[in-house]
């Protein structure tokens, strides 16, 4: 394998990768019922138009097909990936609904 094939190698793993970290992040807001695309704008306001994310939001299914999702996963995924803003986002998410099974 030549460095060219190799660098294009990397590049097609590390877009998988980033693929799936976004479908992970879009199947916990649904299953948490939110917009993941609120969630996502609210972090990085000047990406409105996200192809990868709108992919990954038409692969996600139902809240009650899908498997869960854990909270701790979701931002250790988030955070390898850099996404620090959107880590934020989610952890004020969890926040609220944690607040949330506290008063019922």
């Amino acid at each position: 394998m030549n460095q060219k094939d190799l660098q294009e190698q990397i590049i097609q793993n590390y877009q998988s990768e980033e693929n799936m970290m976004i479908l992970v992040f879009a199947q916990w807001c649904v299953n948490h019922d939110l917009d993941p695309e609120e969630v996502y704008l609210r972090a990085y306001p000047n990406q409105a138009a996200n192809q990868a994310l709108r992919d990954g939001i038409d692969l996600t299914v139902s809240k009650e097909e899908a498997g869960e999702v854990p909270d701790q996963a979701l931002l250790g995924i988030l955070s390898l990936f850099g996404n620090d803003d959107l880590a934020f986002i989610v952890t004020e998410e969890m926040e609220k609904m944690k607040k949330q099974r506290n008063h019922k």
